[in-house]
């Protein structure tokens, strides 16, 4: 027999952000309670609004699964010492099935007597082993938590309610000083408490007090209620999915409804407006036909259509006071030149252990200058670049970002614009930001993507360099996030650096420029350089690449992410050719004998200790290859092919260990070359062949 069950955890309102992944949580949680338990069940569903967590378990089993079998303990010699008397493995054993040792019996097992008990025990009922799903609750973890009342128990908000049905019996589950029944809340002013008869009754029951539990059902209403007035008016809206699952997670019954502001407003930069609505009250903004904001919003609310006019009304007051605020910093920041907030940078902390914002845009110039000769820039682009990194922080001290920290940038490039700076300029101001995240836009112009390289180099030479460097599981600063868009900004551009050289010219060019601690020697400069590399790992890993492929290019000695990742292209694009398990078990048997022969002399060859004419085939083998361009790995490997049945012939004809040194270390010299050729690839040793 099965019955379904419910469990209802109800509390003050959570925050928005939390509900989904708290319901789902008490789904995992409760999934794995009911299995160690040896319970039986169906599917769980899930209902979540603000006030309440629940679970609906499908078909659960009445009682655990009878046990009838024979358990098999330790040798006879184990469980009885010489007087026959029982020994503590023996006690032990009984005791771990519920038994005594007198419950113990012997019997041969393959020339051996070994111990044995006859188990049978009855199913634990359902209801006895939910009484412990208050350990379910109480294991829950959450970013904070609150305590309430004299309880030391912790939550995400205060617990008001339980419901514990099996079926249509209560399972009187207790935490703290509340005891689960089959009463529920409905909508906190719409509706009224509900009695349920049956877990099955709970969704229907709710909906009649106005609180839709399924938050999938909640979400499908406000787009449609959206789709209809968007229809309606003629107008268009943006769905932000982060923005839809934050206001189903705000309601139990939504009303979807519109409003309106004074379209002086729309003097304001988009991105200020947007803010305004989205981030700060939780709004959709409103587009016409031609994609152009206009002055409406839509919001939802939580209740029916009752008293909506007051509604609307209320929040538009609300908005307009916040684009009042805006509207007044806006105007008050057009005042002032661009070079009054950059003179006020000064004074800016960008790290007390690094120096000021001023500082760190003096240093992003003279990495960026550099950074652009080594891309190609023409003297056009690097006057934009140096103008761009002249001004690139001063909004951070403007009135507008001051109160909506998050449209730094954007704001900068709206000032820029006003103040008549050329579009990459002004864009760049923006872009240098991204990317905001680590999958995130990256900027679309080379003057964005060199200033937004060059700021992120600098904040990680420096903070290496005054000692705060990102731990396994530490990282308060994003260094790792900089350090990947560095790297995926490189390879969308298709720009080339060698890290370990880069790094060093670096450090010296900005050296004595500000008080700035740098990196003091090589090995800290290295540090860097591998740091950045492990982005490159994770830029692999999420592109699919194989480990094998991952793990060979990474080992190689190159420093330029653009080199690995054409590296890592060529090996997976021929990893199941015929001619790749040759290929590489040829390169792979040279860096074998060169590190048996510890081999770490010159790669110069000397054809007069040639006895062999395949000796001279691979000498000039390699010299093409030698000639080829050193970033054209599609040609490198396509080179491999061919050098390896050559590879073959030179080993059958020759004994690389020759007695004579010298002719030992003139074929040595030939396997080196070709495995400096090798190294541009990677360490194929590493490679899966099969």
């Amino acid at each position: 027999m099965t019955k379904d069950y419910l469990f209802e955890i109800g509390v003050e309102e959570m925050p928005a952000h939390v509900v989904t992944r708290s319901v789902k949580q008490l789904a995992s949680r409760t999934k794995k309670f009911l299995e160690e338990n040896g319970l039986t069940f169906g599917e769980i569903d899930t209902y979540s609004t603000p006030r309440r967590l629940t679970v609906l378990v499908h078909d659960l089993a009445e009682k655990q699964a009878d046990i009838d079998e024979i358990k098999k303990g330790p040798a006879k010699r184990i469980a009885q010492d010489e007087n026959g008397n029982w020994t503590k493995a023996a006690e032990g054993f009984a005791r771990g099935q519920g038994l005594t040792a007198d419950d113990i019996y012997f019997e041969d097992f393959k020339g051996t007597q070994y111990a044995y008990v006859h188990v049978q025990k009855s199913g634990t009922l359902a209801k006895d082993i939910l009484l412990g799903m208050d350990q379910v609750v109480k294991a829950m973890t959450f970013p904070t938590k609150m305590r309430w009342s004299h309880y030391d128990f912790e939550f995400i908000r205060p617990l008001h309610w339980l419901v514990s049905l099996l079926g249509s019996e209560i399972v009187p589950v207790k935490i703290l000083d509340i005891t689960a029944g089959r009463k529920t809340q409905g909508h906190r002013f719409l509706g009224d408490s509900v009695v349920l008869a049956s877990a099955d009754d709970y969704e229907t029951a709710l909906k009649r007090q106005f609180v839709i539990a399924d938050a999938a059902e909640r979400k499908a209403m406000i787009k449609k209620q959206i789709a209809n007035l968007v229809e309606q008016h003629h107008w268009q809206v943006k769905l932000d999915p982060s923005l839809l699952e934050e206001v189903t997670n705000l309601v139990e019954y939504p009303t979807v409804f519109a409003g309106s502001f004074d379209k002086q407003y729309l003097q304001i930069p988009d991105e200020v407006l947007i803010t305004s609505m989205k981030d700060n009250q939780r709004y959709f903004e409103v587009y016409d036909q031609d994609g152009n904001l206009i002055n409406h919003f839509i919001a939802v609310r939580n209740g029916n259509e009752q008293y909506l006019n007051n509604v609307i009304a209320g929040n538009e007051k609300v908005l307009v006071a916040r684009l009042d605020d805006a509207q007044f910093f806006f105007d008050e920041d057009k005042k002032y030149p661009l070079q009054h907030f950059v003179d006020r940078l000064q004074n800016v902390s960008f790290h007390d252990k690094i120096g000021s914002m001023a500082e760190k845009m003096l240093r992003t110039k003279i990495i960026g200058d550099w950074l652009g000769k080594q891309f190609g820039f023409n003297a056009e682009t690097m006057q934009d670049f140096d103008r761009a990194a002249d001004l690139y922080k001063f909004d951070l001290v403007t009135a507008m970002v001051g109160e909506f920290a998050e449209l730094q940038g954007v704001m900068g490039m709206h000032y820029a614009r006003l103040a008549g700076e050329k579009e990459d300029v002004a864009l760049a101001i923006k872009e240098h930001y991204l990317p905001s995240s680590a999958e995130g836009d990256l900027p679309a112009t080379k003057v964005g993507a060199l200033l937004s390289i060059a700021d992120k180099l600098d904040t990680i030479i420096t903070f290496f360099g005054a000692g705060m460097i990102p731990s396994s599981s530490n990282d308060p600063y994003a260094l790792r996030r900089s350090a990947y868009g560095i790297v995926r900004i490189l390879l969308a551009q298709n720009w080339s650096l060698d890290f370990s050289e880069a790094l060093p010219t670096l450090v010296s060019a900005v050296a004595g420029k500000t008080p700035a601690k740098l990196p003091k020697d090589k090995d800290s400069e290295q540090e860097i350089a591998d740091f950045i590399r492990g982005r490159v790992k994770q830029y692999l890993q999420t592109r699919d690449y194989q480990y094998d492929v991952i793990d060979a290019v990474l080992a190689s000695s190159q420093q330029d992410p653009q080199h690995i990742l054409q590296a890592a292209k060529v090996l997976q694009d021929h990893h199941d050719d015929a001619d790749f398990k040759p290929v590489v078990e040829s390169l792979t048997r040279i860096n074998n004998i060169l590190a048996k022969g510890k081999f770490t002399g010159s790669t110069a060859v000397d054809a007069k200790l040639f006895s062999d004419e395949s000796e001279q085939a691979l000498a000039d083998a390699v010299n093409q290859l030698q000639k080829l361009d050193a970033t054209d790995l599609d040609q490198l490997y396509a080179g491999f092919v061919a050098l390896q049945p050559v590879i073959d012939r030179y080993f059958k004809a020759n004994m690389i260990m020759d007695k004579d040194l010298e002719v030992r270390h003139n074929r040595l010299a030939q396997l080196a070359a070709v495995s400096e050729l090798a190294d541009r690839m990677g360490d194929l040793s590493k490679l899966v062949i099969k």
